[in-house]
């Protein structure tokens, strides 16, 4: 399971507008057409994706349950991904 939180940078309980302004920061940084990097564009389309499901109210509640399931069910793979995602962004 991907983790939208950790592609925009901002917590579980952050508002609205605190993602569409992480969404856009993220977007002006890796646009494939600003950011020459052979992986931008992916860069770009996972915090796209991140965005529309973290905008959308009902996607949103249900990404919710479905990472609080996956860390009851398989806590130490969601762990791991967490991390993995929390690492790229020190290095960034």
């Amino acid at each position: 399971m991907k983790d939208y939180y950790g592609l925009l940078g901002v917590s579980p309980d952050a508002t609205t507008e605190i993602i569409k302004s992480a969404y856009r920061k993220k977007a002006a940084q890796f646009h494939p057409d600003r950011n020459p990097e052979p992986d931008a564009a992916a860069k770009f389309r996972a915090a796209q994706e991140a965005y529309e499901v973290l905008a959308d109210a009902d996607r949103r509640k249900a990404y919710d349950e479905t990472r609080r399931t996956s860390l009851i069910d398989d806590p130490q793979v969601v762990a791991r991904e967490i991390w993995s995602s929390y690492l790229e962004k020190i290095q960034q």
